[in-house]
């Protein structure tokens, strides 16, 4: 698949327009998963803006995304990163054919501490 694209489908699917991104970084600083990406919120954005897309669908930070939405809620220009997020990781595992974590790994995975909308949120990702 071409990146240009992949980069279409991925502005379609999720609805987002990343040139309205003007770089500001408030995504990135109140994301809770933050030191856990390799790519923060605001680096998502432009590098779907310029279509440097490969680097994403090999990323971990697909699966560190909490989808919380505190990067929509704080963007100044309604950019969305988190929906971009979302979209990368679809197309990733539609590419690979197959998801880095299952349902069944999520209960092993978390303790009396766990959000418990962390916890729906990841059975939401990983049942698809």
């Amino acid at each position: 698949m071409n990146n240009s694209f992949l980069q279409e489908e991925l502005i379609r699917e999720s609805g987002v327009n990343p040139r309205k991104c003007m770089r500001c970084g408030k995504c990135s600083g109140t994301c809770p998963a933050y030191e856990e990406m390799e790519y923060h919120p605001h680096q998502f954005v432009y590098m779907v803006e310029t279509g440097d897309i490969e680097p994403l669908l090999n990323s971990e930070s697909l699966y560190r995304c909490l989808s919380c939405f505190a990067c929509v809620e704080r963007c100044p220009r309604g950019v969305e990163p988190a929906k971009l997020v979302e979209a990368v990781r679809l197309a990733a595992v539609r590419k690979q054919g197959n998801n880095s974590l299952k349902a069944d790994d999520i209960p092993s995975l978390s303790d009396e501490e766990t959000p418990q909308q962390l916890l729906v949120s990841a059975f939401r990702k990983y049942s698809k």
